[in-house]
């Protein structure tokens, strides 16, 4: 499959940074399957990680939930590292956070702190909805933010990812102002300094996706009905063959974001069907290398400057 990146709609080919962590990953990649295309890549390197530590960010009745945490090696709790929050996708309705331990590791080995969310999953007809896993999010990105210097981050350096219904709930912590929970005390911020969304739930509208899930509401959870002006940088991965997250809501998403005066980067894959670089190790191992580019002309990878887009 062939990939473009549309950044500030011009064509660039993305280079690949921190060569010695990809070759770790396509190395871990190695042990997997050679059904890797066929299977589930990522679910499977996620079957030997596990956090360095779990912190209750919310209690909700009888329930906590959860941030696993992925420390650097030799993390310390004075330190100021960049924090890579990342969310789950499943339709608001399935999977768990074990889906994205392998983004909170391979970013905890490039000296951020990993971190993967727990979420209330939504019920159709039900409560939980997807208004409450919107608030859960926010909840999460809030209390990172307000534990900074328990944590070891720095508060002016989270970013927040997810992949479909996870790359819509990363948004929702810098789209939906005022979408919180009930008495949830809201003088720390909850946006991110950063977006980084994999093929995500953008438009949810009846031409997108989710709009049966979410109901007459739709539009107050839609991130492309929410760009505007003083939004983070962006970056969004989508594949033209995406039938779940149609690839023309990405498309326009960037186009708003643009146009409002964002950063926002665009990086296509020709023909990709929906959850593409879950599947494909070649394309998931290429998707962590344009992250890592993307993180590093922000500064946010230890070592590296701040590079003009």
């Amino acid at each position: 499959m062939r990939t473009r990146l549309l950044l500030f709609a011009v064509l660039i080919v993305g280079v690949p940074a921190f060569p010695a962590a990809a070759a770790e990953t396509a190395a871990a990649g190695k042990a997997v399957s050679r059904k890797a295309k066929t299977l589930d890549y990522v679910g499977q390197l996620a079957a030997g990680l596990e956090p360095t530590r779990v912190v209750v960010y919310k209690q909700v009745g009888q329930r906590e939930l959860r941030l696993n945490v992925f420390e650097p090696e030799g993390h310390r709790a004075t330190d100021r590292r960049a924090c890579f929050l990342t969310i789950h996708g499943g339709g608001w309705t399935g999977l768990e956070p074990r889906r994205q331990y392998p983004f909170a590791a391979h970013f905890a080995r490039l000296g951020m702190l990993g971190i993967s969310v727990e979420y209330r999953l939504a019920r159709p007809g039900s409560s939980p909805t997807v208004f409450d896993c919107v608030q859960d999010s926010r909840s999460a990105l809030r209390y990172v933010r307000r534990h900074a210097a328990d944590l070891g981050i720095d508060p002016q350096k989270i970013v927040a990812n997810g992949g479909s219904a996870g790359g819509h709930l990363a948004a929702a912590t810098a789209l939906f102002d005022g979408l919180d929970e009930a008495g949830e005390e809201t003088s720390v911020s909850c946006t991110p300094h950063a977006l980084v969304l994999y093929f995500p739930v953008i438009d949810t509208s009846p031409a997108g996706y989710g709009n049966a899930k979410i109901g007459a509401r739709w539009q107050e959870l839609s991130p492309l009905h929410h760009v505007r002006p003083g939004l983070p940088p962006t970056i969004v991965f989508h594949g033209t063959g995406d039938t779940v997250t149609p690839f023309v809501g990405a498309q326009a998403f960037h186009d708003a974001m643009r146009k409002a005066g964002n950063r926002c980067e665009l990086v296509v894959t020709e023909g990709a069907a929906h959850g593409y670089l879950m599947r494909d190790g070649a394309l998931y191992d290429q998707t962590l290398r344009q992250t890592e580019a993307f993180l590093a002309s922000l500064g946010y990878l230890p070592g590296q400057t701040n590079r003009a887009p």
